[in-house]
């Protein structure tokens, strides 16, 4: 009985030694790379620094997939709609009212969260296929409603948004200068998203979408809490679109169809789903073979990433985050 005692003990001493390391780990990595994304623009021309630019935003609507996909267990098609909510309302904001980014950012956020609320309560009674329908249909609903309104330009697209501008300060011109705010406020949604994953909302959201029934049994309201993270992932999505707005100064029906959508999907799965750095790693390598691979390959982007999923979902069942952690922990039983 002794010697099971303190094998038991040897163990919950090693696990509360690796615990503390693993988080030191993670902490170092992230700083690097932050300090690395930082750097691009001083060592970078000007079309890769875009190209990052074009990425973080697109991985900022890539996060609010994974808040109802991986997170959630919701899969969703819909996510372009609130991103393509915030991209308009940024962009009219910024021809009507004011080149103050951080007035754009605002907007978006709002609009996204605001189209989520107004949509989602039909959505979130709803999950698996259904959901993933329901989701779609909205996304090609206000996909229509963008291509047809001559408010925002129809199927020619929004144009004529002025550059950017901070706090009144001179317009950002440079592609370096709004890149670094892009940076910036991306940085800030992945760590607002981080907290909600790892708080107790987050901890009901996974309980939800591991045993739902059990959930309800225990006192919780799985719709309401599901309502809650759809507002929050249309926030997210509307964040990620004002900030492609202030990169691109032109938003257009495209923005918000089902290519991006899917592409988002698709970047989740890739990624690893439930994770929040694999799907913007996902995000990441989604974008740079559908925007400048393709190019390479005669245009047969598309055949590309049909061939990178195909090999994720046979090789890499839980992405590649799922791969990363598996390595650490044969690293942590052999150490």
């Amino acid at each position: 009985m002794r010697t099971v005692s303190l094998s038991a003990a040897e163990r919950t001493q090693a696990v509360d030694g690796i615990r503390p390391r693993r988080t030191a780990g993670k902490a170092v990595v992230a700083v690097a790379v932050l300090l690395l994304l930082a750097a691009a623009p001083l060592v970078l021309g000007a079309y890769p620094v875009s190209t990052m630019t074009r990425i973080l935003a697109f991985a900022v609507l890539v996060l609010s997939v994974d808040l109802l996909t991986g997170v959630t267990g919701l899969p969703t098609l819909g996510q372009a709609a609130y991103f393509g909510a915030g991209a308009y309302t940024a962009a009219l904001v910024g021809i009507h009212l004011t080149s103050d980014a951080s007035v754009q950012l605002l907007a978006g956020l709002v609009a996204g969260l605001v189209t989520a609320a107004l949509t989602g309560w039909v959505a979130v009674r709803a999950r698996g296929v259904v959901f993933l329908m329901l989701t779609l249909a909205i996304g090609e609903s206000v996909h229509q409603v963008a291509d047809t309104w001559s408010v925002v330009g129809a199927s020619n697209g929004l144009a004529g948004m002025p550059p950017i501008t901070l706090f009144g300060g001179p317009p950002l011109l440079a592609a370096g200068f709004v890149y670094w705010w892009v940076l910036a406020a991306a940085v800030v949604v992945f760590a607002a998203v981080a907290l909600v994953v790892r708080s107790p909302y987050g901890r009901t959201l996974r309980g939800i979408r591991d045993n739902e029934a059990r959930m309800r049994a225990l006192g919780y309201r799985p719709a309401l809490a599901r309502y809650g993270v759809f507002c929050l992932a249309g926030a997210v999505a509307g964040t990620g679109g004002a900030l492609w707005a202030a990169h691109a100064r032109f938003v257009s029906p495209g923005d918000l169809g089902f290519e991006v959508a899917a592409l988002a999907l698709l970047s989740v799965v890739i990624g690893g789903a439930g994770s929040l750095w694999g799907p913007c790693l996902g995000a990441a390598l989604v974008l740079l073979v559908r925007d400048n691979l393709s190019a390479a390959v005669g245009g047969h982007g598309p055949l590309v990433l049909g061939l990178v999923f195909v090999a994720v979902v046979f090789l890499l069942p839980r992405g590649v985050a799922g791969l990363a952690a598996g390595i650490r922990r044969r690293k942590e039983g052999l150490s």
